[in-house]
């Protein structure tokens, strides 16, 4: 009997796990190659999964809701279409290991908003919620798990390390912490675990429970604040050139692409122009190691009918011409909204822009989209007098300005590099060429 298993796909290189959604079919159905066979969802995106060949569906290896890990076969497919096939030994290994996980994960997730939760964060290395959980039962000190060598991807600490570690630790026990030399000499206070927050309920009020994507969307935002300390630049800057400009060409650009022309392509080639002229803001870090990003990915925030967020991803934005670039944010973003998006859209990207003016907002502080180190907020363009120099004197004049807002991550980008980057953007989109075709 031949067969074929479908394994977990991997959704981009930071993507290690992703969320069964939905089966399109059941166990005995017969697919075709390229039929959908199920949704899966990740912290990004949610993607329909077809099948690779034809045959019939011998078995379901994950229910609806079921986390896996990528690699792992999620069902088995028996091309001959002989009936229902039991797993092979070495999946149902796979299988069963991943289930506990997944159990074991469900289990420890309580202990996620301790103060020791947020102390292991303070490492130089990145701890699943598994490892820091049981960190925290076995009263394992920062010290000790920095020193555990892992045996995961980049050296990562697994479950399997820190239960090898606890086997062979012969100092004190496990209900007592191991006194490192500075404990020794000055004793340490133990910090108070964090209070939640109290919050009444009266009978008038509705509890709505967050759907799957803003219960990523609010964890990614803390993890970001405690991962870079943020801190935002902002400046006005005089686009009257850049809508005069836009003002000529719209029309013709409508009529030939059948689409409207937003200011976002101008804002995404300046910003794409200035990370070529930064390299340093077009970065990650990790650890005590910086990143420079060869290529320039830009993500743009697009807002959702759900009202959540999603960022796709303009691929080598530093080399498309503004035509291009328009081209690709309305064929992204009208894909978004259709919930249409392949996982490669959001994958990849090396800096982002989110667009407060579309709202009519002035300007916003956004929080860094990890692992960038970087964002960038435009502001709406408003008509505003101001002082222009000339030969004759100074004259008041109407101009169109805007506000441009720059986060970034401190630990790699300072005052001067921010601000001297935000800077750049301003000129570009000062300068535009206001007989530039397209």
């Amino acid at each position: 009997m031949s067969t074929f298993e479908i394994k977990m796909p991997k959704l981009g290189e930071s993507v290690e796990e992703a969320t069964i959604t939905r089966w399109f079919v059941k166990e005995g159905d017969w697919v075709e190659e390229d039929q959908p066979l199920l949704e899966i969802a990740t912290d990004k995106v949610d993607s329909e999964i077809p099948s690779p060949v034809a045959g019939q569906v011998a078995k379901i290896l994950y229910p609806v809701d079921s986390k896996v890990a990528v690699g792992l076969p999620i069902a088995i497919i028996d091309l001959e279409g002989k009936g229902v096939v039991a797993a092979t030994s070495d999946a149902a290994s796979q299988t069963q290991s991943a289930t506990s996980s997944v159990i074991e994960e469900k289990v420890v997730s309580s202990a996620a908003d301790t103060v020791e939760k947020r102390d292991l964060e303070k490492g130089t290395r990145f701890y699943s919620p598994l490892v820091r959980s049981i960190a925290q039962k076995e009263n394992i000190s920062l010290s000790e798990l920095e020193a555990i060598e892992g045996t995961g991807k980049n050296g990562r600490v697994r479950k399997q390390d820190v239960l090898q570690y606890l086997q062979n630790r012969t100092s004190k026990p496990a209900s007592q912490p191991v006194s490192t030399p500075a404990a020794t000499v000055e004793a340490q206070p133990t910090p108070k675990a964090a209070q939640p927050v109290s919050v009444s309920v009266s009978a008038e009020d509705e509890i709505v429970e967050m759907d799957r994507m803003r219960r990523l969307i609010a964890d990614h935002m803390v993890m970001s604040k405690q991962v870079s300390p943020h801190v935002t630049n902002v400046l006005e800057a005089d686009v009257t050139n850049l809508v005069l400009w836009r003002d000529k060409v719209k029309e013709t650009f409508e009529k030939r692409e059948g689409t409207k022309l937003t200011f976002m392509p101008a804002f995404i080639e300046a910003t794409a122009k200035a990370l070529k002229d930064f390299p340093m803001v077009n970065a990650s870090v990790d650890g005590y190691k910086i990143i420079l990003k060869k290529r320039i990915n830009i993500g743009i925030a697009v807002a959702l009918p759900s009202g959540n967020l999603i960022v796709p991803v303009i691929k080598d934005a530093d080399k498309k011409s503004i035509l291009g670039l328009a081209a690709d944010l309305n064929t992204l973003a009208d894909n978004a909204r259709k919930n249409k998006l392949s996982p490669d859209d959001i994958q990849g990207g090396t800096f982002t822009i989110t667009n407060f003016g579309t709202f009519k907002n002035l300007y916003g502080t956004p929080i860094i989209n990890q692992p960038q180190v970087a964002i960038l907020a435009t502001g709406m363009i408003q008509k505003k007098p101001a002082v222009l120099e000339t030969p004759a004197g100074d004259v008041i004049a109407i101009r169109h300005k805007m506000y441009l807002a720059l986060t970034y991550d401190h630990r790699i980008i300072d005052g001067a590099l921010g601000g001297a980057f935000l800077r750049r953007i301003a000129d570009y989109l000062e300068q535009w060429d206001v007989n530039r075709g397209i």
